[in-house]
């Protein structure tokens, strides 16, 4: 781990509105992977940096898989063997379609285009988090949980912006920053203070999920790779953690969560859910569910605004997409070592701002596209019958699993077979137009279903 760097006492300034403000070089709103990240690598650079995180760690948070391109930034943040020893190995995918007799399709991240990351890890959130938070203490960043940021005041000629903040006892804070990072997560302060947050109507989701101990793991080497399992509402996942339990979630179309009977609990409703699943629920024949089932309606979004003249936005805060390839703290991660570097340049060479906001922009919006193609496809015919027969003609399967690796930000030219694999899924759409135009109406059934409607609704995916 890199030494720490101490900070100095923040400024005390005097405003016309916010009198005895304290005066940071950046706050940071939000302790998840990416503020803790974003914090960790300002402080290095010798930034003043003030992180305010609602809750108190460990706290429960979902999103437990990681993705090889992951492993690199735990390197450079100086948590790699820490994030190791707490995981549990990933060496790859596993794709089951009931359209194919339940067949298991497994994609190998040592077979992707780079083959310098042959594995993840899947860990538990809150040890992830946690570790992160603390990281970013030991580089200098002052962490305050249990304040939780409400709204942000940006300063005339690009003075900077004070944030009132509440701690958990009550009392109220005002702090001045120079730069305000957002990293807010799902909380997506400034795009809700902006109105810049829009649902995202091509491809909406709901999701239950909840852990269980005792769950049929696969053998040898690949205990902890990744399943997901197509079924007619949605897709679930299931992910082993080190500890010995699993994680079981059912991401559905909003009518399905919907549907649930009034009365019926939702521990109840997501083992009915389950049992529509015949592989997943043989594997949890004999397991026991250890805490509460979650349920989340409606997350998927994304925002217009991605920054200011002395804010951004990261992660989550920015956009949420359908988590099908487990690229959620990929995203985040990636956009925070984005996000430190265009703030250094704005603080340290103003004159260049522009130039490197935009350059920000384009990075953080390139993740969640080049991820969407597919992740809006997933749930189509045409792309199932090319997941579960994949071909490596023209590197078209290593440019995938490229993908599916989080190797897309860097110089690893899987683009021009990215497209072609493009070209057939199209062509396989013209060559099924019947089933193709059947799931197309079924699919945009289910993104606007009525709630009285929902229970007799089905996704149509043959």
């Amino acid at each position: 781990m890199a030494e720490a760097i101490q900070s100095d006492p923040p400024e005390r300034i005097e405003h016309a509105d916010h009198t005895d403000a304290a005066l940071w070089d950046v706050v940071v709103i939000g302790g998840g992977p990416a503020g803790s990240s974003a914090g960790t690598l300002l402080a290095d650079r010798g930034y003043r940096v003030r992180l305010l995180e609602k809750a108190r760690h460990p706290r429960f948070h979902i999103g437990e898989s990681l993705l090889p391109a992951n492993l690199r930034l735990f390197d450079r943040l100086g948590v790699g063997e820490q994030v190791r020893a707490i995981g549990m190995v990933k060496l790859g995918a596993e794709f089951v379609s009931p359209q194919h007799d339940n067949r298991m399709e497994r994609f190998l991240f040592a077979e992707a285009w780079d083959k310098s990351m042959p594995g993840a890890y899947q860990v538990r959130r809150s040890e992830l988090d946690h570790l992160l938070l603390r990281n970013a203490a030991a580089h200098g960043v002052e962490v305050v949980e249990g304040c939780h940021a409400r709204d942000v005041a940006f300063l005339p000629d690009d003075a900077g912006a004070v944030i009132r903040a509440q701690h958990e006892d009550g009392r109220e804070e005002q702090v001045r920053a120079r730069f305000v990072v957002d990293a807010s997560g799902r909380d997506t302060l400034l795009a809700n203070q902006f109105k810049s947050k829009r649902r995202n109507d091509r491809h909406n989701s709901s999701a239950l999920y909840g852990h269980f101990r005792g769950a049929q793991r696969n053998p040898g080497e690949h205990e902890g790779n990744i399943t997901v399992y197509w079924f007619e509402h949605g897709w679930f996942w299931f992910i082993p953690l080190a500890d010995g339990t699993t994680s079981v979630g059912a991401v559905v179309w909003p009518y399905y969560l919907k549907s649930r009977p009034k009365g019926r609990a939702v521990e109840d409703f997501f083992a009915d859910t389950i049992a529509l699943c015949v592989p997943l629920a043989e594997r949890l024949k004999h397991a026991e569910r250890v805490h509460d089932v979650h349920a989340t309606g409606n997350y998927s979004y994304s925002g217009e605004l991605t920054h200011g003249r002395n804010f951004l936005l990261l992660g989550d805060a920015f956009a949420f997409i359908d988590p099908v390839f487990s690229s959620g703290v990929m995203l985040a991660m990636q956009s925070a070592f984005a996000g430190a570097e265009a703030i250094d340049v704005c603080l340290r060479d103003p004159a260049r701002a522009d130039a490197a906001l935009a350059r920000f922009d384009k990075r953080l919006r390139h993740g969640p596209k080049a991820f969407s193609w597919f992740i809006y496809r997933m749930t189509s015919p045409a792309m199932r019958e090319l997941f579960m027969a994949p071909r490596n003609v023209l590197r078209m399967k290593e440019a995938l699993l490229s993908l599916l690796a989080g190797d897309i930000f860097e110089d690893t030219p899987i683009w021009r077979s990215l497209g072609l694999f493009k070209g057939v899924y199209y062509v396989s759409v013209l060559l099924n137009a019947p089933r193709t135009w059947q799931a197309w109406r079924a699919r945009r059934r289910n993104l606007r279903e009525a709630p009285g409607e929902a229970a007799e609704t089905q996704m149509v995916s043959r």
